[in-house]
């Protein structure tokens, strides 16, 4: 799963980070959100969709992985 986050809509709250720590961190200065991992594992799926679904700005976003081209 392909994750982005918009850092221009971020407010800071810490929503991805208490729910994804593993893909979300925040920036020591301004505490907006920077994205550990622009491809999450499967095993991060539950984490990650939840971790978006709480950002009160929807900062977040998730899509599918793109299939592999040949």
């Amino acid at each position: 799963m392909r994750i982005t986050v918009d850092r221009e809509l971020c407010c800071g709250s810490g929503n991805c980070v208490a729910n994804a720590p593993e893909a979300f961190d925040q920036d020591d200065t301004e505490g907006l959100v920077e994205l550990l991992v622009e491809e999450a594992p499967e095993s991060l799926r539950a984490q990650v969709e939840r971790a978006a679904h709480m950002c009160p700005v929807g900062a977040i976003s998730v899509s599918p992985q793109a299939a592999p081209t040949n």
